[in-house]
This record gives C-alpha cells, sequence and structure tokens, in this order.
C-alpha cells in the first residue's frame, strides 16, 4: 500500500463503494487517509442506569446481558423483526430492541458484558434501548473513549467507512514520512505526522487527540504561509510596466461627489506601485495589492483609478468578478465613465453569444478594447491580450489564486489588484493575505445609512412573519439566510465537535435552519409571495439566475446559505433575516448585514436565535450595537480566535473546500502567529527551500498548489 494506490485496489472496495468515493473526490489511499472526522462520540463517558438526568441523550452505559436475546416477527411489516433482550448493571435494568438484526442475538449470550452507546428512554417504570452501538468488554482490551464519526455520502456507513480507514493507518508508518524538519518540531512541541493521523481517525486518549489537532493545525497554517510567502517573493522578482501619467483628477471630475480620504489614500498607494520612485528602465516590480474595506466603502472606486491609469498608459486591464449578476453590475456601473474618458470597455462571461464573443477577443488581441469586466471566462484558453498591464480580481476570496495567476499570467508582468469586502483584524493582515500588500479603506462614505439590528428567538416567529410581509407590501424584498442547505439526515446530538483550545459546539444549540426545507416552510406561510433559494451546491448558471430575477424584483424573498454575503447589490432589499444567528461568525454576520441599507429605504437586519449559550448571546448583543466592520473583527478575534476568519466566519460545514479543515476551529491567536514565523525564519533561511531538510517542505507547498488551487485566497 502506497500513498497513490487507487481506493479500488483495498479490500473490501468494489466497483459500487469506489464510484460513491469517486464522486466524493475521494481517489486514492492519501485521499481517505486525510478525510478527517467531522466529530466524535465521547464513549469513555459512562453513566449508570438509575441516573434520570442522562435519559433521551446519547451516552455509554456498562451493561451485562441477562436474558437470551428472543426474535419476534412484526405482523405489520412483512419480514420485518424484532429482537430483545434484557441487560443490567449495579443500578437497574434496561430493555434494549434491535431492528431486522436476528444475527446479533449469536453475539449477546447472558453474563456478557458490553458497553452500550445510545439514548437511555422510560416509560412509566421501564427503561429502553434501541439500537444502541456496541463494544465486547474483554479483559486487557482497550475501548477507544473517543470513537470518531464522519461525514457521510451516498453508500457509505460509518462502519464501513472506519474500518477502511483504520487499515490505511495501520500501514501509515511505512508509507510515511514527516515533512516537517525536526528543529521546528521540536519547538513547536508537535508529534509526529503519523502519531497525528492515527490519533486524529482513532484517538487513544483526550490528551493524544489534542496533539493530533494541534499537530494537523499547524501543517495547514505553516504550509500556507510558506506558500503565500513564497508567492510574494516569486512576483517581486518579476518586472511590470512602469505607469508614468498617474493624474486621476480627470476621472475625479465625473464623479458626483468627493472621495473619501481613506479611498484617496488607498489610490495614492496604487499609484506609487505603479509607478515607484526607484524605477529603472521603464520597468519596476508588479503590484500586488489588496484593498480592504467595508460594504459600502467605496473599493470599487479604486479599481476604477487603478484601471484608468492603466488604460491611459497604453496598456490594458481585466477586471474578473465571481458571478455574471456582479460582471453585468460592474460594467453598467463603469461603462459610462470609461465613455467619456475615451476608454473602450467590453463584458465577456459565459453567456456571451458567440458573435460577441468572437468580437471581444479580437479586440483584446489587437488592443482596440481596452478594459473588459467579466467572469472565469477571461481566464479561458483564447483570451489573449496584446499588453494586459492590470488584473483586478473582485471579491477575492471566491477566487483561488491559481485562478488569480491565470489571469495575471496572461501577459508578462502584469500589476494585480484584488479587492475584499471583508474586514479583518490588522494583527491577522499579513496571514490571510501573505502575498499581498494592503490598503485598508476604514472610513464610510457620508450618508450611508445604519441598517438597525435586532435580536430575538423564536418566540418573535409570528411578528417576524408580519414584518416580511408588511416589507414585501410596500414594495421591498426580503433575504433570509439559513445555515445549511438541507436537514441533515443523522442526529446532531449524538456527537460532539472536540477542539484542543476550546469547543465551539453548543449542546443546547436549537435545530438548524436548512434553505431548501425553510423555503417550503415559508411558501405555505406565504402562499401569494414569490419566494425561492439558493445555496452554494447549486449550478452557477441556476444561482445566476435566480440572483438576477431577486435583483430585477420578480423574487419577494429570497432564502439563502451565506452565498450571498458578498457581491450583488440589490437596493431594494430592506430586510436581512438570520436564522440560528449564533452559528455564524460576527464578521460574517456583518457581512450578511451589508446586503440591505443599500437602496433610499429604511432597512432592517434581524439575528434569530434561541441559543441559550451566553456567550453566544454576547457576542449577538455586539452586532446590535457595533456597526464598525473592523471593530466587529477585533471584537470576533478576541472572543473566537483566528479559526473563524480561515473559515470565512461558520462553524456549519458548508460545500467548499477552504483548504483550512482543520485551522478554521483553532481559537488560539498566538498559536496562528507562532506557525507564520516558524515560515519566515525557513524562507529567511532557504527563501528557495533548496536545504536537504526543508525539500519536503517544498514537496508539501507543491501539493497546495496542485491538488487545493483555492486554498491560497
Amino acid at each position: 500500500m502506497r500513498l497513490d494506490t487507487p481506493l479500488i485496489d483495498l479490500n473490501g472496495v468494489g466497483d459500487k463503494h469506489y464510484k460513491s468515493f469517486v464522486k466524493n473526490n475521494l481517489h486514492t489511499v492519501k485521499d481517505l487517509l486525510y478525510y478527517l472526522p467531522r466529530a466524535y462520540q465521547n464513549r469513555g463517558d459512562v453513566k449508570s442506569l438509575d441516573q434520570e438526568e442522562f435519559y433521551d441523550q446519547y451516552h455509554s452505559y456498562i451493561l451485562t446481558v441477562g436474558t437470551e436475546p428472543k426474535a419476534v416477527s412484526l405482523k405489520r411489516g412483512r419480514g420485518l423483526s424484532m429482537l430483545k433482550f434484557k441487560a443490567f448493571d449495579e443500578t437497574g435494568s434496561v430493555n434494549i430492541t434491535y431492528f431486522n438484526q436476528n444475527y446479533l442475538k449469536d453475539v449477546f449470550h447472558i453474563g456478557a458484558t458490553f458497553r452500550f452507546w445510545g439514548k437511555v428512554s422510560k416509560e412509566k417504570r421501564t427503561l429502553n434501548l434501541s439500537a444502541p452501538s456496541y463494544d465486547a468488554i474483554i479483559p486487557d482490551r482497550h475501548l477507544a473513549p473517543l470513537v470518531s464519526v464522519y461525514p457521510l455520502f451516498s453508500g457509505i456507513n460509518q462502519k464501513y467507512l472506519s474500518k477502511l480507514i483504520r487499515e490505511i493507518i495501520a500501514n501509515v508508518p511505512l508509507m510515511m514520512t514527516d515533512y516537517l524538519p525536526e528543529s521546528i518540531r521540536q519547538k513547536m512541541e508537535l508529534c509526529t505526522l503519523p502519531y497525528a493521523l492515527r490519533n486524529i481517525h482513532f484517538p487513544e486518549s483526550e490528551d493524544a487527540l489534542d496533539r493530533a489537532i494541534k499537530r494537523l493545525t499547524f501543517d495547514e497554517l505553516f504550509t500556507f504561509a510558506v506558500a503565500v510567502s513564497s508567492m510574494k517573493r516569486s512576483v517581486a522578482r518579476k518586472n511590470a510596466p512602469i505607469m508614468r501619467d498617474t493624474d486621476v483628477s480627470p476621472l475625479y471630475s465625473l464623479l458626483p461627489y468627493e472621495p473619501t480620504n481613506a479611498q484617496k489614500r488607498a489610490i495614492n498607494e496604487i499609484c506609487t506601485d505603479m509607478c515607484p520612485q526607484n524605477a529603472v528602465l521603464g520597468m519596476g516590480k508588479p503590484m500586488s495589492r489588496i484593498v480592504v474595506g467595508d460594504v459600502g466603502s467605496g473599493k470599487t472606486l479604486c479599481a476604477e483609478a487603478a484601471a484608468y491609469i492603466t488604460c491611459k498608459n497604453g496598456y490594458q486591464c481585466a477586471l474578473m468578478c465571481p458571478t455574471e449578476i456582479l460582471a453585468f453590475q460592474h460594467f453598467d456601473g463603469l461603462r459610462d465613465d470609461f465613455d467619456k474618458l475615451g476608454i473602450k470597455c467590453a463584458l465577456l462571461t459565459g453567456s456571451t453569444g458567440a458573435k460577441d464573443k468572437r468580437a471581444i477577443l479580437g479586440g483584446l488581441k489587437s488592443g482596440e478594447i481596452q478594459f473588459v469586466i467579466g467572469t472565469h471566462a477571461l481566464i479561458q484558453a483564447g483570451v489573449e491580450f496584446k499588453n494586459l498591464g492590470l488584473a483586478i480580481t473582485d471579491e477575492q476570496h471566491r477566487f483561488g489564486a491559481m485562478q488569480r495567476a491565470a489571469l495575471s499570467d496572461k501577459s508578462e508582468g502584469v500589476h494585480t489588484l484584488v479587492m475584499s469586502a471583508t474586514p479583518i483584524p490588522r494583527t491577522l493582515s499579513f496571514m490571510m493575505y501573505g502575498d499581498l500588500d494592503i490598503s485598508l479603506i476604514d472610513e464610510m462614505p457620508p450618508g450611508r445609512q445604519k441598517v438597525d439590528t435586532f435580536v430575538v428567538d423564536e418566540g418573535y416567529r409570528d411578528r417576524l412573519n408580519g414584518f416580511i410581509k408588511k416589507q414585501v407590501e410596500n414594495g421591498n424584498q426580503v433575504y433570509i439566510v439559513c445555515p445549511s442547505v438541507e436537514e441533515k439526515k443523522d442526529d446532531i446530538d449524538n456527537v460532539y465537535d472536540y477542539n484542543p483550545f476550546e469547543s465551539l459546539f453548543d449542546n443546547d444549540a436549537p435545530p438548524l435552519k436548512a434553505a431548501v426545507d425553510f423555503t417550503e416552510e415559508l411558501k405555505r406561510v406565504f402562499p401569494d409571495l414569490c419566494i425561492e433559494f439558493i445555496h452554494g451546491k447549486m449550478k452557477a448558471k441556476e444561482k445566476d439566475a435566480v440572483m438576477m430575477a431577486f435583483a430585477n424584483n420578480i423574487i419577494n424573498v429570497l432564502v439563502s446559505t451565506t452565498v450571498i454575503e458578498v457581491g450583488v447589490n440589490v437596493p431594494n432589499a430592506t430586510l436581512m433575516i438570520v436564522e440560528n444567528a449564533e452559528r455564524f461568525g460576527l464578521s460574517q454576520l456583518h457581512q450578511l448585514r451589508g446586503r440591505v441599507g443599500r437602496g433610499k429605504d429604511k432597512s432592517y437586519c434581524v439575528l434569530v436565535s434561541d441559543a441559550k449559550n451566553e456567550k453566544s448571546k454576547e457576542r449577538l448583543q455586539i452586532m446590535r450595537t457595533v456597526y464598525d466592520g473592523f471593530t466587529i473583527a477585533e471584537r470576533d478575534l478576541q472572543m473566537r480566535g483566528p479559526g473563524d476568519f480561515f473559515s470565512q466566519g461558520s462553524s456549519i460545514r458548508q460545500s467548499g473546500d477552504s483548504g483550512f479543515d482543520i485551522a478554521k476551529k483553532c481559537n488560539d491567536s498566538s498559536f496562528a502567529m507562532k506557525a507564520f514565523e516558524c515560515a519566515k525564519l525557513v524562507l529567511n533561511d532557504d527563501p528557495s527551500l533548496q536545504k536537504d531538510e526543508n525539500k519536503s517542505i517544498l514537496e508539501k507547498v507543491n501539493e497546495i498548489y496542485s491538488e487545493k488551487s483555492n486554498t491560497i485566497n
């Protein structure tokens, strides 16, 4: 067995199982080795049968079989059967039941002792335990206190997946070496990689799981830091054209408003990057800058100014957006200004007709088109520029480094500008944007209205529905955001997320609202309204069609996951409702709130939460009283740690690979900083990672580029 061994070659993996694995992007032994548990069952926490306060909750019980199991046929169901027997501990007895598992009568013999995991329920004076998991108690055999629970998919169950991974884990020491230099491992007090992988899947103890998560968290942060730092050093070695004429006053004269001081400062930083004072022979270092600002702070003007400078100096500019509707909105907003400035613009998306596309491609190749706005279509084969000077990407976290690089690589020595509406703490900025210089727009234009924010519980549901109806009757629209796409098929209370820094899982958390199911519920409540949903699992064209219909006021209420947190401008939307608000990070809630309050009408944000956790309540009260994105980001860092920013805010797993499977749970800022400091020390000593002890680091970083191109954002 090797890391690159196809899963189809393993014992027990047939064609049907293999197709399920491939469909979920699991092809090799290595893929399954890094398919990590989503949570752990705490089976080491054993209760006794007389502890009534733990009934109807998942717990472990050490019980001895007291009667022979009896199989009973169920008259109502053809071929259905039930196996029943009694078991006891020192405090009482319980009836145990299994359905359609008559073979278990050969497992449970009178006098045999087992560790059962399940929910004990009480009916009158009788205790019942239905279909519990079980482990035989055998002398000198250690039972794991924590049992992994994996994310499942069609055709794969927990028992099968666990058995397969256990087989792989048995071979890990034989096929995997630790890429980290011993000096770093000792300095950070980290366990070896094989130990970490073994204990992340099958923890020997809570302490072993602590050590495993700490090591794998460090790996994600460290390799990310090395990758982005290497990228920045690589860009610094290239040459880019100098934009001698950086006078933006002609553009300013077209504006119906005066730019803020923060906008002017950012534009001046862009000008300095593109026309450095120490440039030699007409070529300088490429600009590699990100403009970070709150929703509505005016980042687009900075991009417009950079594009104008590029075009007036005889070069071309490309602005890439994550969705068609956002590309359309940018094109509509910028075209008039550039027409007046004598600069020819074009829009290129996946839906551009064949005839128009040929004309645009010809115009870009000849240089006739100076400024093009588009989607991923800009990085497709066949798109050629005469002299691309500047590549701009909007909503940068929706693009991977490889996509950004693909646009910049359309020409030699291209300046790069990216924009982000996600304010982050200044202490984290070098981690999140390690390959980019940062311009912060920390000032809002005058006149931007404040969105009144309220925190309510389910008791306000009827009044909230009345408020939704009132907004629509007034001609406005409503966003409703849910933390998940569909109802979970497994019980959320039979597991807990184990975090070595601090658990984010709230055992008293209310059930999750799911976008698809909640949409159907709302349609029953509001039969006369047009209500639709959108989520990240939908195809791009489907999402664009729904967002276009919402932007055109065809849809009254849009139920969504966080896919709408950034981007599209719908001034007519005046109400944002966030369900299970306790499940989102503060910065993400702030992004969602920024989707409303963009028009002339008064706007509102309602955070719905039944959470009993005091920390959750405190966090939501911050949203009610604080409106500055950077202040919120700092408070978020203090309360939740940096992991919230790595995962784009939510502790709920949604579709998409952020590249930080474990680091997004990290609540320790100092630990994250140390990982980045280690990367800096290594690169300062060996910038190209050519020393023998660092070559394995280089190989690991190359894996990030080739296998997880969306990691570095």
